[in-house]
């Protein structure tokens, strides 16, 4: 959960820590070794636009348009 806090300019008493967002309880864990099935580079189609996943030598994910 990413949060932010408020600056600490008001009284003590307004200042408090806003999630930006809620908890990610429903996300889908997926090892890229399962979606890359071997290969090192994968096409997503996402609303008419291909998106390339891509394993790189030093084993970092890149995702590019």
């Amino acid at each position: 959960m990413l949060m932010r806090a408020l600056p600490l300019t008001e009284a003590p008493a307004r200042d408090k820590i806003v999630a930006l967002r809620g908890p990610s309880a429903t996300a889908r864990r997926v090892a890229s070794k399962n979606l890359l099935e071997g290969s090192r580079e994968l096409v997503i189609e996402h609303q008419g636009s291909e998106y390339h996943l891509r394993l790189t030598r030093n084993d970092k994910l890149i995702l590019t348009k």
